[in-house]
């Protein structure tokens, strides 16, 4: 059933937002997949904070012209599904490679992240960074390594002082007890 030339608008307007919005886009080629499957994938990719949207690749170049970014052509051949990654863009890589894994007709072409073509490759070195709450727990303990460390080498003087003073005291007890 063909779209309309208003439908068809109304994709490209869709795409063009969900890319400006996206963190990171992963397209993948989905020939033999069943619905169910993908359905499947749908989920787990909404889980992951993002979208996974099958893309007729004629409006998907118009989309991505719209928005400026620099599209690779070869990203646009085949069968087209980009999945959006709105939040966490490790944790919906790590979602894609897995899913990618344990199929045989799902491949990754490449992607972009904040804006930046990517390759295969690089996306699979993206699934393979931690969730972002453990990086910034990381980040997090990093800043604060140093802060804690000073806190420390200030407080030993007076620790040192305290602990000698409850020395003399003690000691000073201890003769007048004799």
């Amino acid at each position: 059933m063909a779209i309309s030339k208003q439908q068809k608008d109304e994709l490209v307007s869709q795409y063009a937002e969900w890319i400006n919005r996206s963190k990171a886009l992963i397209l993948t080629e989905y020939t033999g997949l069943s619905m169910k499957k993908i359905d499947e994938l749908r989920a787990k990719t909404r889980e992951a904070g993002g979208e996974f949207h099958i893309v007729k690749n004629t409006l998907g170049k118009v989309a991505f012209e719209s928005t400026g970014m620099p599209l690779q052509e070869k990203f646009l051949e085949g069968s087209t599904a980009i999945a959006f990654a709105f939040k966490d863009a490790p944790g919906l890589a790590k979602t894609l490679t897995e899913f990618a894994r344990t199929s045989d007709f799902l491949k990754i072409k490449g992607g972009y992240l904040e804006k930046r073509a990517i390759s295969p490759d690089q996306v699979k070195a993206l699934a393979d960074l931690p969730p972002l709450p453990v990086m910034r727990a990381q980040l997090l303990g990093l800043l604060l390594a140093p802060a804690s460390k000073l806190a420390r080498t200030l407080a030993e003087p007076a620790r040192q002082v305290a602990a000698a003073l409850k020395a003399y005291a003690e000691k000073d007890i201890s003769t007048a007890n004799a």
